[in-house]
């Protein structure tokens, strides 16, 4: 309906507003600058021809200038190729979690994925008799003492459901 009535006000008296708009004046272009200099040397022959002459004594002049150019001797200093990298890094699969192409397929030896984070923790705390800090350490390529950190200081959350009859003596 608003399409209806804005296409109304839009076509009313459309030929009488073109034609106003056809009959007004034009405005008139900005001024150009003059190049003034330009075209006094096109009209005089005199200083076209004093351009083009060849001066004896400027050329004499230029003659006695004579430029040495010398690059300082170039040194090369080895720094044990710290701007290189000594050794490149060395990635593994992961265990892939359940996301498809938005998982992470490679990761650095000595890091692991957010799913494999969660998987470890879950896992170890679920049986942590066979997901001991040394089995985890060889299954995700990770040094001993960042999986001990990792089982102290990060818990899984655990959702608990009370039974109906519970919740009301809480």
């Amino acid at each position: 309906m608003g399409g209806r009535l804005t296409r109304v006000f839009r076509t009313f008296n459309i030929e009488s507003r073109a034609r106003r708009e056809i009959s007004k004046e034009k405005p008139t272009a900005a001024p150009r600058h003059r190049t003034a200099r330009l075209d006094e040397l096109a009209d005089h022959r005199e200083i076209q021809e004093e351009i083009y002459r060849k001066d004896a004594r400027l050329h004499t002049l230029l003659k006695d200038v004579y430029v040495e150019s010398r690059d300082p001797p170039v040194r090369v200093e080895d720094r044990g190729g710290e701007h290189l990298p000594s050794k490149l890094e060395e990635k593994r699969l992961t265990k892939l979690g359940h996301l498809g192409d938005l998982d992470v397929k490679r990761v650095s030896k000595g890091k692991i994925s957010i799913v494999e984070a969660l998987t470890l923790l879950n896992n170890h705390k679920l049986h942590p008799q066979i997901w001991t800090a040394e089995k985890i350490a060889v299954e995700y390529s990770l040094e001993q003492k960042d999986v001990n950190s990792l089982l102290e200081f990060f818990i899984p959350f655990t959702v608990q459901e009370f039974p109906k009859e519970t919740k009301k003596a809480i």
